[in-house]
């Protein structure tokens, strides 16, 4: 018997779920006799090269049997783990949420098993729910640890395992490494012992508490005319944020018909992603039919939210998250917010500005609300990617539902002055000046080519990019200053320009955050104009530079 079979027929062995032990027992029988047996052997090899890495993001990935994905046998090594972990560090509860994905149920059920047979105290929330809610839990029942089931806008083939501190934040360097070692430490997945019952199923009162400290975000005695269409894109958010809606005083959003439900297949949109083309169709379209003031869509754990306008034309657009994140950080502070206001290094300068003018604290942190939620005294955070943090204190990472309470707000407010979202970036943009905003990403069929793609940019960095000069080049792995080091390169160019270089943290991708910035003299129109054609020879150019890479 040859070691790959050998290593497969040891993991049937050890998987507690009949399902995946037959699933890769008939995969074992077509690498060895199989009219497919090379496709079979190939499986295999992947399934076994190596494990499903936990990190910052906890793990994620495909569905199915072996190592390298996401199964009962990976998820109750991760709970043992983490278990340890806790004990090591004195903590004594743990709080888990799970979405509508496939087993995310059972995973759950899992987690807490092991943790109650390991001494940990688990609680389990009542039934699919936003990861929202599972952040805001954990701070809410003063639990050490948390754990979200969810694959968040990954496709339909994946799940995932996202752990959370008990201060309510992503899990951060060390921790990760730290939690890592535990799980590499658990020899055999028979060895764990899982409970048969003793943790605790929570009632809905944590889902009110979460809604009633959304709902007090707003102001009370604002205007609440708005007609919006909501699409929960087949995730887990209709329901609470329906509810959201409701006790906010505003009338319930429509809601897109054939994605309302959740449904682990997905299956009208190709990738359940907001920033995907396409996946808000069907919200635009339902939009045009009703007259809508507003399009929000949710990814679906529902901690992203994404927003759309019609023009004066009534053409609509999705704006992008710089622009969400910018409109939600002037709100606040227009309503007196104070503290710091934090966005990632790949999002728009724009926020910086705005919150300087207003007198407030800015912060730049790396990529991720796991870095975000460190700024000091953060009172808002968000990154382009449509996260937001609207209220730390309560909830410390991304939340989608109150972020679409506080973008509804605002545009009401703008609505009862005549006004529209679209005028607040008009203003914005002449007192700051238009922020343009786009990527580029090169995928990689060899991953060692983006090791090599950010050397040959660090050793012969562009002198000059879509007709800028550059100005400076920052190397992210030696930061000049209070960024811990990251694999990345910002390369400062002529007029406040800026782009990004930096791998993927989750696709063989090399990926470009680009910025190019045109003050406003007297003509708006005339200054976007003059970014759009900017941004398109920074595109092109930015696309040469790195075509080598693919």
């Amino acid at each position: 018997m040859d070691e790959l079979i050998e290593q497969a027929r040891s993991w049937i062995a050890d998987d507690p779920d009949p399902v995946t032990r037959q699933e890769l027992a008939e995969l074992v029988d077509r690498a060895e006799d199989g009219v497919d047996a090379a496709d079979a052997r190939a499986e295999l090899a992947d399934r076994f090269d190596g494990t499903l890495e936990f990190g910052t993001a906890g793990l994620r990935g495909e569905m199915g049997a072996g190592p390298r994905r996401m199964n009962r046998a990976v998820v109750i090594r991760a709970a043992a783990g983490l278990a340890r972990w806790l004990r090591d560090n004195d903590g004594g509860g743990v709080v888990v949420g799970f979405d509508a994905r496939r087993s995310s149920d059972v995973f759950a059920r899992d987690t807490c098993a092991v943790m109650e047979a390991a001494g940990v105290e688990a609680m389990v929330l009542s039934r699919p729910l936003p990861t929202p809610v599972l952040a805001f839990a954990l701070r809410h029942l003063g639990a050490d640890a948390g754990v979200m089931v969810t694959a968040s806008h990954n496709p339909p083939q994946d799940n995932g395992y996202k752990v959370y501190l008990g201060d309510g934040s992503q899990i951060a360097p060390p921790v990760d490494t730290e939690i890592a070692q535990r799980i590499a430490e658990v020899a055999s997945v028979a060895e764990v012992v899982l409970a048969d019952d003793g943790w605790v199923t929570l009632d809905d009162s944590v889902v009110a508490a979460y809604l009633d400290r959304a709902v007090s975000l707003l102001d009370a005695d604002g205007p609440r005319e708005l007609s919006v269409v909501y699409t929960p894109l087949h995730g887990v958010g209709r329901d609470l944020l329906l509810e959201a809606f409701t006790r906010a005083g505003f009338a319930a959003p429509a809601v897109v018909p054939s994605q309302g439900d959740p449904d682990p297949l997905f299956p009208t949109v190709a990738f359940p992603n907001p920033e995907e083309p396409g996946a808000t169709d069907a919200a635009l379209d339902l939009a045009r039919e009703r007259g809508a003031d507003l399009v929000i869509a949710n990814d679906p754990d529902a901690d992203r939210c994404a927003v759309a306008l019609p023009d004066a034309s009534g053409a609509w657009r999705m704006l992008t998250g710089d622009e969400v994140g910018v409109l939600l950080g002037w709100h606040l502070l227009q309503r007196g917010a104070t503290g710091t206001f934090a966005n990632s290094i790949v999002s728009s300068t724009m926020l910086g500005k705005v919150a300087t003018a207003a007198g407030a604290a800015h912060e730049e942190t790396l990529t991720g609300f796991k870095w975000i939620t460190k700024a000091s005294g953060l009172r808002f955070g968000y990154e382009e990617a449509l996260g937001y943090c609207c209220d730390p204190e309560a909830v410390l990472d991304k939340d989608g539902v109150s972020a679409a309470l506080l973008v509804a707000e605002l545009a009401a407010v703008q609505r009862a002055s005549g006004r529209t979202l679209n005028d607040v970036l008009d203003d914005l943009a002449r007192e700051h000046g238009v922020h343009a905003t786009s990527q580029v990403s090169v995928r990689v069929s060899d991953l060692d080519r983006i090791a090599a793609t950010m050397a040959r940019l660090r050793a012969d960095a562009p002198s000059t990019l879509g007709g800028l000069d550059v100005l400076a080049v920052d190397d992210l792995l030696e930061p000049d200053g209070p960024l811990p080091p990251t694999d990345g390169l910002r390369l400062n160019l002529d007029g406040g320009a800026r782009v990004i270089v930096r791998p993927s943290g989750t696709e063989p991708k090399v990926k470009c955050y680009l910025e190019v910035v045109v003050p406003v003299d007297t003509n708006l129109g005339a200054a976007r104009a003059v970014a759009a054609e900017r941004m398109q020879s920074l595109r092109r150019e930015v696309e040469t530079l790195l075509g080598e890479s693919a």
